[in-house]
């Protein structure tokens, strides 16, 4: 398959998949939550998906890899939100580990695209074109 935008990154897939969980796991927490935990997570979560983009947009392969390491370093925070959740039985023991699961699979992608954006800038190969 050929990449024609960040739509079609596999990475890209599966951090909307961690962003929709997300958004509707923090529809149940309380009021209380919606300026701390709530608010964050959404953050974190968008920003998963909109480091990607706007990396692939950059067309330079270190520029690109930075993003997805800031959309790696936003996932390990949903980490520690889901932790904190689970923590004060905002979520159940459940939730969090359909997240963990969630969040590992998107990890393990992103973390071959960015070897790959690596080993191509090594090489001075032109991706996006």
């Amino acid at each position: 398959m050929q990449i024609k935008s960040f739509e079609d990154l596999d990475c890209w897939k599966a951090c909307v998949e961690v962003r929709r969980y997300i958004s509707e796991l923090i529809k149940k927490f309380p009021p209380s939550e919606k300026y701390d935990l709530v608010d964050n997570m959404k953050r974190a979560a968008h920003s998963t998906t909109r480091n990607i983009a706007e990396g692939y947009g950059r067309f330079h392969f270190k520029e690109n890899s930075q993003f997805c390491r800031i959309s790696r370093g936003s996932l390990f925070e949903l980490i520690d939100d889901l932790i904190t959740s689970k923590d004060e039985f905002l979520i159940t023991e459940q939730e969090y580990a359909e997240g963990r699961v969630k969040i590992d699979k998107a990890l393990g992608i992103l973390n071959g695209y960015i070897n790959y954006l690596n080993r191509a800038n090594k090489e001075k190969v032109t991706v996006n074109n």
